[in-house]
């Protein structure tokens, strides 16, 4: 009897709580309502699932307790009662899945006019791509990704001269506009997932997957990746931050184009002061997805931290002691792996990098054990 008691009190408290539940979904991007009629059937369905079985538990608990002068009895197996269950089963996960479809359906069919971004995801970070004054994306191959050109794109293509790249893993999205999400992977799977927007694709390696949504609000929303890439996955973040139309052309102004990368720097290395050095340094680890495994502010990570590294000696495997210099922190960024810190595995992949940006880097880190850059900026 008691059993039967806390099932009542359980029913109830769950119907109450669904319908007076805070966690209704945010309205943040218009197109979603055949996702959210989805979930309310496969909620409908499920509660409805559950309040039936608990009640029938709850009335096997009450008709078939214990009493003096009864027995358990023998049934027969009710091939009836079977099939009826087994067509409701089949019937409520038929309700579950097919709409499913028809969201799908839309979810790949963005309309005419949708702005056509491209997110490249790899190990751990996340860069982006936009069309310039043509409108269009110039094609891409993984036969053209070099240090100069890292989204691999055609340098032939007249379409892709104008593309505005973007490293950082920020992207500046306009209000009320749709947009349809080119996704692309350099390495592994990963998934492209804005939780407020209730919007997620894969990044399939060897193709190109897609997906459309239409922001209504306002404000910085973040991007993470739901599918396991690695050990840096949980560090694999960015920003979709959604501006009025004018800020977002502001925004636009800012960014280069693929022609204007290719051109080479005016000023030349050498010719960079230590606090620019440093400030690049300080971008690129960003942009490069540099931080999602080496802190620095020291706390611990997937690699060593970059706080209090320079001057350092470090253990490494098979105990050799490495001093921590220009050297070994060049070698250690072109080269990754080829000596293993103690305690670390050998999973840092090879990101492409030019001499300027190498130097950034090491100018970078030297900075956060309270050394100047001006020294990398003179090698």
């Amino acid at each position: 009897m008691a059993l039967a008691i806390v099932l009542i009190a359980l029913l109830i408290g769950v119907v109450l709580f669904h319908a007076a539940s805070p966690w209704w979904l945010t309205p943040l991007a218009s197109n979603w309502g055949l996702i959210d009629d989805t979930l309310s059937i496969t909620l409908l369905i499920t509660g409805a699932v559950f309040i039936a079985v608990n009640v029938f538990i709850i009335y096997c608990l009450l008709h078939f307790r214990r009493r003096e002068g009864h027995e358990a009895e023998y049934q027969p197996p009710n091939k009836k009662l079977e099939l009826i269950l087994i067509g409701l089963t089949a019937l409520g996960i038929a309700a579950m899945l097919a709409p499913g479809l028809f969201v799908y359906a839309d979810l790949i069919n963005p309309p005419d006019d949708a702005l056509v971004v491209e997110a490249v995801g790899e190990q751990w970070k996340w860069s982006f791509r936009l069309p310039g004054k043509d409108g269009r994306l110039g094609t891409s191959d993984v036969r053209f990704v070099s240090p100069a050109n890292p989204f691999g794109l055609n340098p032939a293509d007249p379409h892709g001269q104008d593309n505005l790249l973007v490293s950082a893993p920020e992207l500046h999205l306009p209000v009320n506009k749709p947009v349809k999400m080119l996704l692309r992977s350099k390495d592994v799977l990963h998934d492209f997932y804005v939780q407020p927007f209730r919007a997620r694709m894969n990044l399939v390696p060897g193709m190109v997957t897609y997906f459309w949504f239409t922001p209504t609000q306002t404000g910085r929303y973040e991007i993470l990746c739901a599918q396991l890439c690695g050990v840096g996955h949980f560090n694999m973040r960015g920003y979709v931050v959604v501006d009025s139309e004018a800020d977002w052309r502001a925004w636009l102004g800012k960014q280069t184009t693929f022609a204007q990368s290719q051109l080479q720097p005016a000023t030349p290395t050498q010719a960079l002061s230590g606090d620019a050095l440093v400030a690049q340094g300080k971008a690129l680890a960003q942009s490069k997805g540099c931080v999602a495994c080496h802190s620095a502010t020291g706390s611990a990570g997937v690699g060593p931290a970059w706080l209090g590294l320079y001057g350092k000696q470090e253990h490494l495997t098979g105990g050799k002691i490495a001093q921590v210099d220009d050297a070994y922190l060049k070698e250690a960024i072109t080269t990754p792996n080829s000596k293993q810190v103690e305690g670390f595995q050998p999973i840092m992949p090879k990101i492409e990098l030019n001499d300027q940006e190498v130097n950034a880097l090491v100018a970078y880190i030297k900075s956060l054990s309270g050394k100047g850059g001006e020294q990398a900026a003179q090698k």
